[in-house]
């Protein structure tokens, strides 16, 4: 039999695997390819954001729930593993999270880009799925590290000189950064607008700055809509059902009004065709 495909994606805290590219995974597993998640922190530095949940023994033990959240979620979305990098959530800048150095702003960066190597030679994926080189929407700084360790990580994994002891060589295919796209965001408010609702998408989400011209590749995930909306609920501290930015339209009107995900196709080693509409295109 032929050698399954095999995906790894990258992240920072527990959550943005359900909210940044949970159908494109979804539908990969059920295409039969073998996904893997890497979590590089704990999401400690969280807050409780959805006021049902906010109690006191699930404050008191609140980095437990968040890693049985992770594990719904990523069962939800279809991951075969969940790996964590190991570092502690870094919080924003000039909070006392981001100042402890166990966390993951302040990791040795070589250190992180070995621990996320050994990775990649084990779980030897052809394509890595992580953040973008630009994300002054949301510069975190968990966000800029998972970036920043991602692409040295994709490009000397394959180097048998590189990263010794953290075993054989793997050279992946292809890195994807993952987007919000303006049109995606366009259309949402737009739905909203049209069904006359008062649209969560307020002046400040159209004046970022718009990547929509980076967008190599739009993956169809509207089968598979069902699979991101479960994993963002299983994620119960962190995401409010009652939210109409989540959850302000029903599941069949989102997955019709933007019926893809997005992407920028950063690195490849294998020929291929811009646009693309698959993660995989010119390996299968």
């Amino acid at each position: 039999m032929a050698e399954p495909l095999r995906l790894l994606s990258v992240h920072a805290h527990p959550d943005d695997e359900a909210s940044k590219g949970a159908g494109t995974v979804a539908r990969a597993v059920a295409e039969g390819v073998e996904a893997t998640l890497v979590c590089c922190t704990g999401g400690e530095a969280g807050d409780i954001l959805n006021p049902a949940m906010d109690r006191p023994e699930i404050r008191e033990r609140l980095a437990e729930v968040r890693m049985e959240e992770l594990a719904t979620s990523a069962e939800a979305i279809g991951y075969h593993e969940v790996i964590m990098l190991g570092y502690r959530d870094s919080g924003m800048p000039d909070t006392p999270e981001n100042a402890d150095p166990r966390c993951f702003a302040r990791a040795d960066l070589d250190e992180a880009i070995g621990r996320l190597v050994t990775i990649v030679r084990r779980v030897r994926p052809h394509v890595i799925l992580t953040y973008g080189d630009d994300q002054e929407g949301y510069p975190h700084p968990d966000h800029l590290r998972v970036h920043d360790i991602s692409v040295p990580a994709f490009e000397q994994s394959g180097d048998p000189d590189a990263y010794p002891g953290t075993g054989e060589p793997w050279t992946p295919s292809k890195l994807y950064y993952s987007t919000w796209s303006r049109a995606r965001i366009l259309a949402m408010h737009e739905k909203f607008l049209e069904l006359g609702l008062t649209s969560p998408f307020e002046d400040r989400w159209f004046e970022r700055p718009s990547q929509d011209d980076r967008i190599t590749t739009r993956v169809p995930v509207r089968e598979f809509y069902g699979a991101r909306v479960a994993a963002l609920k299983a994620h119960a501290t962190q995401i409010d059902p009652n939210s109409p930015f989540w959850f302000g339209l029903p599941d069949d009107v989102v997955a019709e009004a933007y019926p893809w995900e997005d992407y920028e196709l950063a690195q490849s080693r294998v020929p291929t065709e811009l646009p693309e509409n698959d993660l995989f295109a010119g390996l299968r």
